[in-house]
């Protein structure tokens, strides 16, 4: 079956993704983002800003980001780079990755133009494949260098989570680890913590990290389990009251009600030769409720086999 396209009343086309188990997520070719994604109860998974500008050249502030060739401000392009910014196209050389049940999975594609070139004088080929079955929300990220020389390149998936109430969320999985802490000038510390627990700002990168992230939402006894390959970094972003204040497309309340927890290539910018490709795998599930309840052994769950 044909891939379900709507036109938005700017112009602009949204993909419908639909499983049988009845989620569902919607794409835009506008970043290539993903604005929803929906579980077989209709429940949003994803946070989107109460004051999200869906015109461009604006990003969206919610759902789910590409960030490249950048991260945040670690470089001198525009904050988290231009590929959010630039409306994608639908890819039809999905090649090596299978062909795919077009109701539930879309290919899109994002190729350097003369004016992404004059600000990152590299050729390149980006491509995402998106897909959703039950519980689970799939992106697989592809570069390819098309230039003659080779360049370097950060990469992030920005994954804005919609939660109940930010200070009854914990994240698990990143215990011990290094971070630069964004709010103390990119200074390294070590986490001494547990778990990540909120009652303030945080804006980290964390180092070397798992394959495995648990975000356990106690008060909806549900745990979201991010699974990644190819992007060593994990960034843990809140902004509290004050900051959420000062950020113009971003509700005041709202931070109650969101986390950021991303994947990423960050502190060590990915390299590629001319004609190389790296790729990428992000994996958004939902774990049973009983996980929060201390029934299974987190650390099963975040380091068993992939």
């Amino acid at each position: 079956m044909p891939l379900n396209v709507a036109n938005d009343r700017d112009g602009s086309s949204r993909i419908l993704l639909t499983d049988p188990a009845g989620s569902t997520a919607e794409v835009l070719l506008y970043g290539g983002q993903v604005v929803s994604w929906r579980n077989e109860r209709r429940e949003q998974l994803l946070y989107m800003s109460s004051k999200a500008q869906l015109k461009p050249p604006k990003a969206i502030r919610g759902g789910l980001p590409i960030c490249f060739p950048q991260f945040g401000n670690f470089g001198a392009l525009e904050r988290h780079g231009f590929a959010r910014n630039r409306f994608w196209s639908f890819d039809n050389d999905h090649a090596p990755l299978p062909p795919a049940n077009q109701q539930s999975t879309v290919d899109l594609v994002l190729k350097s133009t003369e004016d992404d070139l004059k600000i990152w004088p590299h050729s390149f080929e980006l491509r995402v494949r998106i897909s959703i079955s039950p519980g689970k929300l799939t992106i697989i990220p592809r570069v390819r260098n098309t230039d003659l020389k080779a360049f370097s390149f950060m990469f992030s998936l920005r994954n804005y989570l919609y939660v109940s109430d930010i200070s009854e969320v914990r994240v698990e999985g990143l215990e011990t680890l290094d971070y630069l802490d964004n709010l103390m000038r990119r200074e390294r510390f070590t986490e001494q913590a547990d778990a990540i627990t909120f009652d303030g700002e945080v804006d980290r990168v964390y180092l070397n990290t798992p394959t495995k992230i648990a975000i356990i939402d106690h008060e909806r006894k549900r745990t979201i389990e991010l699974r990644k390959e190819g992007m060593p970094n994990a960034v843990v972003w809140n902004p509290w009251d004050k900051k959420a204040k000062s950020i113009a497309d971003m509700g005041d309340e709202d931070y109650t009600t969101m986390l950021c927890v991303d994947s990423g290539a960050i502190e060590t910018p990915i390299v590629l030769k001319p004609h190389e490709e790296w790729r990428g795998r992000q994996e958004l599930s939902i774990v049973s409720s009983s996980y929060c309840s201390g029934q299974l052994d987190p650390r099963k769950v975040l380091y068993g086999d992939y």
